[in-house]
């Protein structure tokens, strides 16, 4: 399958500017409501706008889609999130690496939002990122192996969710885990460590959510 790589940009507070410079440039972006202005502020061409709109400025919204645009309007009542709605749009549209960017900050049920959005198994054909604010996540859906680079003393946290990650197995961290399950709901993950120039993870079975806190400052 031919790599096609979009990047979401959706609310909460401003993206760190200096992922202007990180981001490496996209087949699609697409953004999620207000997420518009965080898109333009680092210098993105927005292929599209998905949400209900309530929070994007209009003036800005018209600009955008007299400069061609797609704006895709939904319902203000609705099950899915703007962000959800934007991520299945960028798979729709044939995205196979999606990266999500944000600030983060705002309401905490919009965050839990998001992070459970990241994690959906529809998603589970992509390879699915994320920068938070400073920090750099990873979603593998198991079978997967992750390899990636980091300082020497760098946190990482690992995170079940929506159930256990089974048989996950790890190298170059402080503390190592050989097919071990880590539980739904356990903080057991948190603040491990870089060990090496280069880590790696694998997970059998279940979803894990692989985070770097600082990993904008050591980019």
């Amino acid at each position: 399958m031919e790599k096609t790589t979009a990047v979401v940009v959706i609310g909460g507070l401003a993206p760190d500017r200096r992922l202007s410079m990180i981001l490496e440039k996209p087949d699609l972006v697409i953004a999620a409501d207000v997420g518009l202005h965080h898109a333009i502020d680092l210098g993105l061409r927005v292929h599209a706008v998905v949400g209900d709109m309530d929070s994007v400025d209009r003036a800005v919204l018209v600009g955008a889609e007299v400069n061609g645009v797609d704006v895709i309007r939904s319902p203000r009542d609705k099950d899915l999130t703007d962000t959800e709605l934007a991520l299945r749009h960028a798979a729709e549209r044939g995205a196979t690496h999606i990266t999500v960017v944000t600030g983060g900050g705002g309401r905490l049920d919009h965050q839990l939002g998001v992070i459970a959005s990241l994690a959906h198994r529809d998603l589970a054909h992509c390879v699915v990122t994320a920068w938070w604010d400073t920090a750099h996540v990873n979603v593998l859906h198991g079978p997967a192996t992750l390899e990636f680079p980091g300082r020497v003393g760098e946190l990482v946290g690992l995170h079940a969710f929506g159930g256990d990650a089974l048989g996950v197995t790890t190298n170059g961290l402080k503390w190592n885990v050989t097919n071990e399950t880590f539980a739904a709901h356990s903080s057991r993950g948190v603040s491990n460590e870089f060990a090496e120039a280069v880590a790696s993870i694998a997970i059998a079975d279940g979803t894990l959510i692989v985070t770097r806190p600082e990993a904008l400052e050591n980019t």
